[in-house]
Formats: structure tokens, sequence, C-alpha cells
């Protein structure tokens, strides 16, 4: 509480909105900057930051929320993994209610279904112990955050000795994606918010192609309002210096090169492969799956279930506002047929969608 109540002072965020508003006069064209993780689109929605911006910069949500960037595919694999009465679905709460093609896994486990929801991967692995007769299923979805927690449930899954334990690998990892965003010139991108969750763990480093290579200026920012106006501030000053550079404001909990304990974890239990993301299509080595040492924790692999091909929900337009090309409120059924309660998206069904955040704090947040 102590960084939450110091980052969140009124005479400290005011100051630095009105040194935004100062600077931003120095601009010569209007900035276009993307937040590339889902709770700080929440953040941002929460304490109304649009609202305290100079007319020339704009904020866009970018492809950070981990269950909005997990297509129809994967949901439509863990349907048909739940339908079968040997197995047990472990999930996270906030794939509960995204829907697949046809259905979702809450409305499965309406029907029957063993699905429950897990605090972490090693409840999972606990499920797993608990239930020798059951073929448990962890769903594995995320960024480098939460990836080397599934890393270490499977290590203790195989210390265990355990035979019922499986995880279907959905996790993503971040930079390929911003790199493949950053390419399109159909998408200008001035700077990035860059995701601080994910840089905990792989580094501020990370980031240095992209202002190598695309010369757009990078900053790793915090969660908190000050957080996010001083990282908005820096975006601008590297614009005015004419400059593209990483930065880290958020170094209480971020450094250059990262967590490296949990960098070893990946390394030793994941290796890279192509990976689907809603909105963006595959993007190759932008994914985690388990090295063949860990091909019997794979369910993908282990368990044989049949998949549909999978159907994107009509009129959606969750992969446009993933990928900033629109606001959520220019999605046709934004408000109408795609609400909290009866959400047709997944940006809907997130805490951390930029539907989501529309819809809860108001469309010019």
């Amino acid at each position: 509480m102590r960084f939450q109540q110091e980052y969140c002072a009124p005479d400290l965020v005011q100051g630095l909105a009105a040194a935004l508003d100062r600077e931003a006069g120095g601009l010569t064209a209007p900035l276009r900057l993307m937040e590339v993780c889902g709770t700080h689109t929440m953040a941002i929605a929460r304490f109304g930051l649009k609202s305290l911006l100079p007319p020339q910069i704009r904020l866009v949500s970018g492809p950070g929320c981990p269950v909005c960037v997990t297509p129809v595919g994967y949901l439509d694999h863990a349907l048909a993994l739940a339908a079968d009465p040997d197995h047990l679905v472990a999930t996270f709460g906030d794939l509960l209610r995204v829907p697949g093609s046809a259905s979702s896994l809450m409305e499965q486990r309406a029907h029957g279904a063993d699905v429950r929801v897990v605090w972490s991967a090693l409840d999972a692995v606990a499920l797993a112990a608990r239930h020798p007769e059951r073929r448990v299923i962890f769903l594995g979805v995320g960024f480098e955050t939460t990836a080397p927690t599934v890393a270490a449930a499977i290590l203790q899954a195989e210390q265990q000795g355990l035979q019922n334990f499986f995880v279907l690998c959905g996790h993503k990892t971040m930079p390929q994606a911003m790199a493949l965003l950053s390419a399109d010139p159909e998408l200008p991108i001035d700077g990035y918010l860059c995701p601080a969750h994910v840089s905990t763990v792989v580094g501020a480093r990370v980031y240095q192609p992209l202002a190598e290579q695309y010369g757009i200026p990078c900053v790793v920012t915090g969660f908190e309002a000050a957080d996010l106006l001083q990282g908005i501030l820096l975006l601008v000053r590297q614009h005015l210096e004419r400059q593209a550079r990483v930065e880290i404001q958020y170094r209480r909990a971020v450094s250059w090169q990262g967590n490296q304990r949990a960098q070893l974890l990946l390394s030793q239990v994941f290796e890279p492969c192509d990976a689907e993301w809603r909105g963006l299509g595959t993007i190759a080595g932008s994914g985690l799956q388990l090295q063949e040492r860990y091909s019997c924790f794979d369910a993908a692999r282990q368990l044989s279930v049949a998949v549909p091909a999978p159907r994107e929900p009509d009129g959606c337009c969750c992969g446009k506002v993933l990928t900033g090309r629109i606001e959520p409120q220019d999605c046709p059924l934004f408000g109408t047929a795609c609400q909290p309660e009866t959400p047709v998206g997944a940006c809907m069904v997130s805490g951390e969608g930029s539907c989501a955040a529309a819809w809860r704090y108001g469309i010019q947040y």
C-alpha cells in the first residue's frame, strides 16, 4: 500500500498532468501511444487518465490482455477436453465465460463438466495428487508473467511422479507481437507503454530492438496514476528530443535484465513455437510449448480429442480492438448484443479487456 498511496497523491498527479500539458505544446504532430498491458488499460480507465491528456496525445490499447488474445481454437480444444467425464479441467476464473465457437467453459460446467477454478498452477497439481483416478488438465494461458509458474508446476508434478497431470499450453511472449504491430504501415504507433508485469520477468532489454529497428520510443511504467502519467511524459520527451530508446519508469519492480531465475525456469521447461493470436494471426516464435522431455505433461500431445474447426463470433471486432485499429464503441455489438452479462467477445469478458474497461468506466475515460 505504501507505493499505491504515494503514486496516487493528487498533487503529484496534477503536477505531472500540468507538465505533460506544457511539454506536449512543443510537439509538431499528434502522438498515438499504445499501452500493451491489460492491467494498464484498466488502470487508465479507472483513473480517468484520458481526460487529463492534452489533445495532441491519444492512448490506444494493444494486445496486452492474455485472455483476449487467446484464439477461439484454443477454447474449443479446452471445451473438447472438458467434455470427457474422465477429465477434470482446472483454470483461472477469467477463462470461464470466454466464448468458444459454440459454448463456454461455464456453460459446459452447468451441463455437468468438471471445470474448477484455481488460483495457481500448483493448485492444479494438488488436484491431480488428490484425484489419481482423473486426468487433471490445467489451461496454461498467459504471457511471460504466468508461464514460469506453470513451469514450476510441471517440475513439481515430475518430482511427485504424477502421471495424471497435463497442461494445455497457450502461453505467448510479447516482444514478437509488438514487433509485428511496429512493422505494420497501416498502424501508426508513436510510442509504447510497455507491459510491466511481463517486464519484471523478461527485463526492459527485450524492447531494445523496437527502439533500434523501428524508431519507436518505449517506456516500462507502473500501474498507478502517477506512474502512467510519468511514462507518457517520458515518451513525449523522447519525441521532443527526436530519440527512440527504452526507459524504465517502474524501477521499483523492473530491471534491465529481468528475473533471471524465472527466465531459467522458462528455458528449462519450455521452448519457442509459433502461436496464434486473436486479431494478429499466427506469429512465428511467439508461443511457448513444452520441451520433448516434458511432453508427457502436454495435453495436446497426450490426450486425443476431436476439436471442431473454430468459428469467430459473427460481428465481433475484438481483433481490431486488440490491435488499436478501432475503439470498443466502434464495434457494432458493443453495448447491444455484447455486454458484460452476455459477452460475445473476449474483450468484454476479461477484467483486463478494453471493451470491459470502456463499459465499466465510460467510453471517454
